[in-house]
């Protein structure tokens, strides 16, 4: 840990402070598949990468969606129980408010220079952060290995998750 020293502007007092240690891990769970729900866990996986801090990503339950081949380029925003989208339910459930809502999102990524998330997965896995998917959860939905797209390193256990994040920050999205 880093000491410095810092001068009370009060009192003219020195202090000698530590400054906290940086964050070197960091593993991100991703366990809702809606498009507004997996960008966030890629976003900082994207950072921690840009910043030399290494990254896992544990993909679990319907987040699984972002790493299978025939789901991935197809995710959606929720716009049905989404408080977050400030519409009533009865309106965002009408027929093509989802599809409204995604297109309206992806062109403002899109401005932004945001990838597709096949794309930020590729550049994120290229990066050198690790991708798994959750044994439980492809066990419970009958899901193959080769359904995956081929940036997911493994399909591994919770337990093997928590030893492969030991020292991490844990961080769920």
């Amino acid at each position: 840990m880093t000491k410095f020293v810092t001068q009370d502007k009060k009192n003219g007092e020195e202090r000698k402070e530590s400054a906290p240690e940086p964050i070197k891990k960091v593993s991100i769970v991703i366990s809702k598949g809606s498009l507004e729900e997996v960008y966030p866990g890629l976003i900082m996986a994207n950072g921690a990468r840009m910043e030399g801090i290494e990254a896992t990503i544990f993909f679990t339950f319907f987040g699984l969606d972002a790493i299978i081949n025939k789901r991935m380029d197809k995710l959606k925003v929720a716009t049905v129980g989404n408080p977050a989208m400030h519409i009533p339910t009865m309106i965002g459930s009408l027929p093509g408010m989802s599809a409204f809502a995604t297109k309206k999102m992806k062109n403002e990524m899109e401005k932004l220079d945001i990838p597709p998330v096949r794309e930020f997965i590729e550049m994120i896995h290229d990066t050198g952060a690790e991708i798994y998917a959750c044994k439980a959860t492809v066990d419970m939905f009958h899901i193959d290995e080769s359904d995956f797209c081929e940036q997911v390193d493994s399909i591994i256990t919770v337990g093997e998750f928590y030893e492969k994040s030991a020292g991490a920050e844990i961080i769920f999205t």
